[in-house]
């Protein structure tokens, strides 16, 4: 007989608590990581005519850029244009890794392309000519680094100058690539390394 009412007491009790579990309120799932802000045109160096920002797309743009060519995924990958009415233009391109080591990752394979890009270029076409320089790091989150190719072709006498960096928040890894024609002493070095901390600082 105390064997029934302790089974009876058991399940009773048993019963009440599934109904006070049922009663309290579910936990709201976890809302999604907002996505990373991209540069806004008036966030990139001054030129003699105003930035106009193009859309936001995903994944990796047609006309890749020759340095970063094969290292960046698509996935988790997205990019924005920007371009004045003269012969200057610009792109950020944002990715997203799965993981922080794979962001790390990442963002030192693209350092490397970078570095390596110009002696790619000419192995590529021997007619041409030109200065890389890699102008240190910007001390923003887990840091970027800027760099310089300065090109050449002096059979038809033309000039360009690109500032790229490379720079990381977390899972989070952006590219920035700037050109013009000319060359190195006139380009907005300074306000391209500002810009770089900007980018990398409102990302999250």
């Amino acid at each position: 007989m105390r064997t029934t009412r302790t089974l009876r007491t058991a399940l009773l009790t048993a019963a009440i608590a599934g109904l006070a579990a049922t009663a309290l309120p579910t936990a709201p799932a976890a809302a999604a990581p907002a996505a990373p802000k991209f540069l806004s045109a008036g966030q990139w160096p001054a030129s003699l005519t105003p930035w106009t920002a193009g859309p936001v797309h995903k994944g990796l743009p047609e006309d890749g850029s020759f340095c970063t060519a094969g290292t960046t995924p698509a996935q988790g990958t997205r990019h924005r244009d920007f371009r004045t009415e003269l012969d200057t233009g610009a792109r950020q391109t944002i990715t997203v890794a799965p993981t922080t080591a794979k962001a790390k990752a990442l963002a030192a394979e693209l350092r490397t392309a970078l570095a390596t890009c110009l002696e790619r270029m000419k192995a590529q076409d021997p007619g041409i000519e030109g200065v890389s320089r890699y102008h240190g790091r910007v001390n923003v989150e887990e840091g970027a680094h800027v760099y310089s190719i300065d090109t050449s072709y002096p059979e038809v006498g033309s000039t360009d100058i690109g500032l790229h960096s490379v720079g990381r928040d977390g899972r989070t890894v952006t590219v920035l690539e700037w050109g013009q024609l000319g060359d190195l002493d006139g380009a907005p070095l300074k306000g391209f390394r500002k810009t770089t901390g900007t980018a990398v600082a409102k990302l999250h």
